[in-house]
């Protein structure tokens, strides 16, 4: 420093999403249980936020409470939809029945292939958080 009173910007990060939309996919969650549930989040982005405008609840063709999948029509009908909708993909939604809402190993595995925002509902807690991988997994703010 050179004595000056510099301040480093640091880009805060915001997820977007209405209580309404959050609503939705929590009900999605818990009528999905025991099993993870699943959904795709349209909406629009740049570098500082990422704000939700469609919400697409998909089926998890693994019905299993600790993985998800789409199927392969699924996949196809994400990407029509984007279209369709003229929004952007922004997030992928999944709920852990029985775990904290924090990325497992198997999610930051996928992370990678999928640069989106990763919106997670814990079953346990109720709690509903959201992350990004750059390097490492960073949570972002979710705001209303």
């Amino acid at each position: 420093m050179d004595g000056r009173n510099c301040k480093r910007r640091i880009k805060l990060q915001k997820f977007i999403i209405s209580k309404l939309h959050k609503k939705m996919l929590t009900d999605h969650a818990v009528k999905e249980e025991p099993n993870e549930s699943c959904a795709i989040l349209y909406g629009e982005s740049d570098d500082e936020f990422w704000k939700v405008k469609e919400i697409w609840l998909t089926k998890n063709i693994d019905s299993s409470p600790i993985e998800f999948t789409l199927s392969a029509e699924q996949t196809m009908e994400m990407y029509q939809k984007e279209e369709e909708l003229n929004l952007k993909i922004i997030g992928i939604f999944h709920s852990h029945p029985n775990g904290e809402a924090y990325p497992s190993n198997t999610d930051k595995k996928f992370m990678k292939n999928n640069p989106y925002v990763w919106a997670i509902y814990s079953g346990i807690n109720e709690e509903f958080r959201a992350y990004v991988l750059k390097s490492d997994i960073s949570e972002i703010q979710i705001q209303n």
